[in-house]
């Protein structure tokens, strides 16, 4: 008997559909279709860190998960994937569970004990500002003309409560000594699954490359608290993409239009330093936010299979149920930098004027950069 056309899931029990489809059919056959949750959750004095995500990749009938620590240079990483259709109503992969507890406010990440290592923890994030989005991500591949980013996100700033155990040792997570971001995304994203080997696709390391993305959450003497977050693609003098704002506790959002940073980067492993970002606010007015790393904590983000990992890559089938991880003492050693990649979520203090916060910042500097002393030579993914 031919299959049917259609296929019910649990999720069409609710009162969401917006096509004359089940949640079984998504707009697009682009098997880089993507919806993924992240958080990166940190102790303010930057101690310690959680990073973890979600990537549901519904037509590769594939999800998988990551979620890890970084204490210092040391990261722990766990990872899990499974095929998709035998639970389709689960958010959660492996020993990684998500839970939605108040809408747009508070969510819940739990990683259960697990055989790989001694890591777990049960997180509650809430949420000090409303939940934002950001500009659509729209690009085009550079040579060609398909479509290879058509990306919706937003992102919350949050406190975090809880505990984390690692090692046996259990460490209490308090929402006036924890901060943190999650966000949550979907559409076609890039780098999904390997590279088509009949399609040309420049190679990323064969030009100049600089992406910067970091939501800055910070709080005025007055005891309120705002956010200004940008993400910033550049590509070979040009920038293909820029999506920046000011976040305000009400909801309003006042468009930032470009980004001229004064950054400062390790020259060995090209980690974050410090430095200084300044924003287009419009109509002749700046605004200026100082930065700097607040500890050597910062997870890499090679592990949870951004831009590939030790031949796996995100929605790679790796059979029904799979589970693997790792565990580094140093990730800012060169050559492990080179294996984690220099992607990462760096934990940083900011202050503009008398404003002072938290943030998350991600960089990548591929090729050369002579106004940041890069060299070609030092250049990696």
């Amino acid at each position: 008997m031919r299959q049917s056309m259609q296929k019910i899931v649990p999720a069409d029990e609710l009162l969401c559909h917006q096509t004359p489809e089940t949640f079984a059919t998504i707009a697009h056959a682009d098997i880089s279709w993507t919806e993924k949750l992240w958080a990166s959750l940190f102790a303010r004095d930057g101690s310690l860190q959680v990073d973890c995500g979600i990537g549901k990749y519904h037509n590769r009938n594939v999800i998988d998960m990551f979620a890890g620590v970084s204490r210092g240079k040391e990261q722990l990483t766990v990872r899990a994937s499974r095929r998709l259709d035998r639970e389709p109503d689960r958010v959660g992969v492996g020993p990684l569970d998500y839970e939605v507890l108040e809408p747009l406010k508070a969510v819940r990440f739990v990683l259960r004990e697990n055989h790989l290592l001694p890591i777990r923890f049960d997180l509650t994030v809430t949420g000090v500002l409303p939940p934002f989005l950001e500009a659509k991500d729209g690009q085009r591949e550079p040579d060609g003309f398909r479509i290879c980013s058509d990306l919706l996100r937003y992102h919350q700033s949050s406190t975090v409560r809880g505990h984390i155990w690692i090692d046996g040792e259990q460490i209490e997570v308090r929402d006036d000594e924890w901060f943190g971001f999650r966000d949550h995304s979907w559409g076609v994203r890039m780098d999904v699954g390997e590279p088509a080997p009949d399609v040309f696709r420049r190679q990323r390391l064969d030009g100049d490359f600089l992406l910067t993305w970091s939501p800055m959450w910070m709080q005025r003497p007055d005891g309120s608290g705002y956010e200004i977050h940008h993400y910033h693609q550049w590509v070979d003098g040009e920038t293909t993409y820029f999506s920046g704002f000011v976040n305000e506790p009400d909801g309003t959002q006042t468009p930032l239009h470009h980004v001229r940073d004064e950054l400062k980067f390790d020259p060995v492993n090209r980690r974050l330093l410090g430095g200084k970002m300044t924003f287009d606010a419009g109509w002749g007015e700046t605004r200026t936010v100082e930065i700097e790393a607040a500890s050597d904590t910062g997870f890499h983000l090679g592990t949870g299979l951004y831009f590939g990992f030790k031949g796996h890559r995100h929605g790679t089938w790796l059979g029904e149920s799979h589970v693997d991880g790792e565990r580094y003492a140093d990730v800012s050693d060169p050559e492990t930098a080179r294996e984690v990649h220099q992607l990462r979520d760096c934990v940083i203090r900011c202050r503009e004027g008398d404003a002072v916060g938290y943030g998350i910042f991600e960089s990548m500097v591929i090729g050369e950069h002579p106004r940041y002393g890069l060299t070609k030579e030092s250049s990696f993914l």
